[in-house]
């Protein structure tokens, strides 16, 4: 069986300096696969990448199978990678419900359009209730799951979630966290970064420890949780 996505050797550069330095890894369906690492690891440029919004300098990305290479970013969300980005990255100015629209601007499936916002709203209530609102009205959680909504408007196979809990209030973080919980129970495949490496461990299948552009510890999240060098680098235990 082929993983859904398949990352082999992959650089990314900005300029003369390697910010991803040759990393493979796999995701198969309905896994939940965690990046964790410190700022400036390359997490963030890995899933930019793959999103079609950076370009390797070299490698291979497969996604169902199929190179990624040259494929436009918006032709990558039609092939249903999706990607939730660091920083939210609503547009505070329209209403909840148009930014969650804007998701499935690919789609002309209107009566499946309109069942996956009601959707979106029976997983995050809160945006159902405000959906006329501004999105910029909404605080920084509740922009988080305006974002996560967003990206599952456009019916992924594959949900990349970049920081999601970045910023946010400790019982904000829960919720975040148990939506994603939820979203594994359902059988969503998903690629997170996330700095709260405990809580991210917990959730994941497999996770991959990244330092200054490369892959330095791969293994099931469980193992990672109880890896002694984790606990002191990244769960801030001695």
């Amino acid at each position: 069986m082929t993983a859904l996505l398949e990352v082999e050797d992959l650089r990314v550069a900005y300029g003369k300096i390697e910010a991803v330095k040759g990393i493979s890894f796999k995701v198969e369906a309905g896994e939940v696969v965690t990046l964790i690492g410190t700022n400036g690891a390359g997490k963030t440029t890995t899933l930019r990448t793959l999103s079609g919004l950076l370009k390797p300098v070299g490698g291979q990305i497969k996604f169902n199978g199929k190179s990624l290479k040259k494929v436009p970013a918006h032709e990558i969300v039609s092939r249903g990678l999706a990607h939730s980005p660091e920083g939210r990255h609503i547009f505070p100015r329209m209403t909840i419900e148009d930014n969650l629209r804007l998701g499935a601007f690919l789609r002309n499936d209107k009566a499946g359009i309109e069942k996956d916002i009601q959707r979106a709203y029976d997983l995050f209530p809160i945006l159902g209730e405000r959906r006329k609102q501004a999105a910029g009205t909404l605080s920084g959680g509740e922009q988080q799951m305006l974002a996560m909504g967003r990206a599952l408007m456009s019916q992924p196979k594959l949900l990349m979630l970049d920081e999601p809990s970045m910023g946010l209030s400790p019982i904000m973080m829960q919720k975040i966290m148990a939506t994603i919980a939820e979203l594994k129970s359902r059988g969503t495949t998903i690629l997170l970064v996330e700095q709260n490496a405990q809580a991210a461990l917990s959730l994941a299948d497999h996770g991959h420890v990244m330092e200054v552009g490369k892959i330095v510890l791969t293994g099931s999240g469980q193992d990672l949780l109880h890896d002694e060098s984790v606990r002191k680098a990244y769960l801030g235990e001695d």
